[in-house]
């Protein structure tokens, strides 16, 4: 396999040098996802983009990360889901049984949750060929049309990253080591 250059703030291309320095000096110290997009400066300034429209949406923090941990554990990615369950917990307050069903892929306790993690589990299997029952039950549970667009949204924000951390190997930080996930076999 061909090994990525894990980029840093002083080797980063020009393009990607200031977002790591950004994300350097707000968090003091750059998650290996940005180190390996920086390789594609365009690909890391995709994803903050991504992530920065889906903060605007009408998902709170918890739903966000609902969607986004779904999401990285159905694609299988051992990265995001160990920064996503940290950042659930500790950024977003999501409870920990909440996030627990969610990595282990078991109901979710809050019935709204159930049916935003369901929605997205099957947005992300199907490749956005949900309509019928799937699409039913997420508007039954209270959600909406334009929530279900922002689904998609938090979908694509995360196959940018899955995938690309698929492509590289990229490895999980030691900041996101105390919730390490490893994908079934």
């Amino acid at each position: 396999m061909s090994e990525f250059t894990l980029q840093t703030p002083d080797t980063a291309p020009g393009a990607a040098r200031a977002l790591l320095q950004g994300v350097q000096k707000q968090r003091g110290f750059v998650p290996n996802l940005y180190a390996n997009l920086a390789n594609a400066p365009a690909a890391l300034e995709a994803y903050f983009g991504l992530s920065s429209q889906f903060d605007k949406t009408s998902f709170n923090p918890v739903e966000r990360q609902v969607v986004l941990l779904t999401a990285s554990v159905e694609n299988g990615c051992e990265f995001c889901v160990a920064a996503h369950s940290m950042i659930a917990r500790k950024m977003a307050k999501a409870p920990d049984d909440v996030v627990d069903a969610l990595r282990n892929r078991t109901t979710v306790p809050d019935a709204r949750l159930q049916a935003l993690s369901s929605f997205t589990r099957s947005m992300v299997k199907e490749r956005g060929w949900v309509a019928g029952a799937p699409l039913e039950a997420f508007l039954k549970a209270g959600f909406t049309h334009q929530q279900a667009l922002e689904v998609v949204l938090g979908v694509s924000m995360k196959t940018l990253s899955n995938y690309a951390n698929h492509l590289t190997g990229t490895l999980t930080n030691k900041e996101f080591s105390g919730e390490a996930w490893h994908r079934p076999a």
